[in-house]
C-alpha cells in the first residue's frame, strides 16, 4: 500500500497578515519569504521553499493540508488507491502545482471538510540556508518527520479514520481523557517517525484547525520561546509539560488567528503497538484552572 510520507506544508488563511508576520518570525522563529505575491506570504523552517503559506483572507483558519508521497510512481499509485476506496479527488493543473512549488499535486477533501492536497517533488533550495526570524539555539526538526503535526476538526471520527488509512496512515486512540463531564478519545495517525502527523476526535465544533506543532532540535529553544511568549503577554493555552503518547516536552500558545501553536522538543518515534493514557506525564498548572484543550 502506498502511503503519504509526511505533512509537507500547510496553508492558512489570515485576516491580519502584518501581525502574523511579526508573530511567525519574532515569536516562533520562522523565516519569512516574500515572492512578491500580494495575497500570500511563505514561512520557511528548513531548505524547502516553504512549509507554511499565509493567504490573506477572513477565515483565520486552515486553508489546506499538503501530504507528500515519495515520487511520481507513488503519486500515480495513490490515485488508484483513492479510487478503490471511493474517495473523490481532482488532479491539479501545471499552474496549480507551480503555485505550490511542487512537481504534481492532487486535491481532495476529508470527511470533516478539511481541504487536503497530495503532492510529490517539493522545491528545495540548498543554496538558501534557513535563516530564523530571530535568534535560536538550534533549528527546527523536520528531516524524517516533516513539518510537524496538527489536530483538525472532524464530525465523524470513523469516517476520518477510514480516509486517512486510505492515505496509508496508521494509528488509533492514544488517550482516554476526562474533559469536564465527558470522556474524550482522540485518534492519532502517523505515517513516519513522528508519533502522529494528524489527529482528530476532540470535538466537532470550533475552527478546522486546533493547533499546529513545530519541533525544535535544541531544548533551550523551548525556554527561550516561552520567555518571549511571556514577555509579550501572548496567552499560554497549555503550560509546559510532557505528553504521554509522543513524550514531547512542549507548551501551547495562541496565535493571531486564535488557534494554537504547540512548541515542542524531544518527541519519541511512533510505536507500532497500540496503548492509551489517561493524562499527560506532567503539566504546568496555569492560573485560573484553565481546562486543557487538545
Amino acid at each position: 500500500m502506498v502511503q503519504v510520507t509526511e505533512l509537507g506544508y500547510i496553508g492558512i488563511e489570515v485576516s491580519n497578515p502584518e501581525e502574523w508576520k511579526t508573530f511567525a518570525t519574532e515569536v516562533v522563529g520562522l523565516e519569512l519569504a516574500d515572492d512578491g505575491e500580494p495575497d500570500r506570504w511563505y514561512l520557511r523552517m528548513d531548505y524547502w521553499h516553504h512549509r507554511i503559506v499565509m493567504h490573506r483572507g477572513a477565515g483565520d483558519d486552515l486553508a489546506y493540508l499538503g501530504f507528500r508521497v515519495a515520487g511520481g510512481e507513488e503519486f500515480r499509485e495513490i490515485q488508484r488507491q483513492l479510487a478503490d476506496a471511493g474517495i473523490e479527488f481532482r488532479l491539479g493543473t501545471d499552474e496549480e502545482a507551480a503555485e505550490r512549488h511542487v512537481l504534481e499535486v492532487m486535491k481532495l477533501t476529508d470527511p470533516g471538510g478539511n481541504p487536503v492536497e497530495i503532492f510529490h517533488g517539493p522545491e528545495v533550495q540548498p543554496g538558501k540556508p534557513f535563516h530564523p526570524g530571530r535568534r535560536m539555539h538550534g533549528r527546527f526538526k523536520t528531516a524524517g518527520g516533516g513539518l510537524g503535526h496538527c489536530i483538525i476538526r472532524q464530525h465523524d471520527v470513523n469516517a476520518a479514520y477510514r480516509f486517512y488509512t486510505a492515505l496509508g496512515m496508521r494509528g488509533g486512540i492514544e488517550y482516554r481523557m476526562r474533559m469536564g463531564q465527558r470522556i474524550v478519545e482522540p485518534v492519532f495517525m502517523h505515517c513516519n517517525e513522528r508519533d502522529h502527523t494528524v489527529a482528530f476526535g476532540i470535538g466537532a465544533g470550533g475552527p478546522r484547525l486546533n493547533h499546529i506543532m513545530v519541533e525544535v532540535e535544541n531544548f533551550d529553544d523551548i525556554g527561550l520561546t516561552h520567555e518571549i511568549v511571556s514577555e509579550r503577554n501572548i496567552p499560554i493555552i497549555i503550560g509546559l509539560g510532557k505528553h504521554s503518547n509522543d513524550q514531547m516536552y512542549s507548551f501551547y500558545f495562541r496565535n493571531p488567528s486564535g488557534w494554537a501553536i504547540e512548541y515542542g522538543w524531544g518527541g519519541r518515534p511512533a510505536t507500532h503497538q497500540s496503548e492509551y493514557y489517561v493524562k499527560d506525564m506532567y503539566r504546568q498548572k496555569l492560573p485560573g484552572n484553565l481546562e486543557p484543550k487538545r
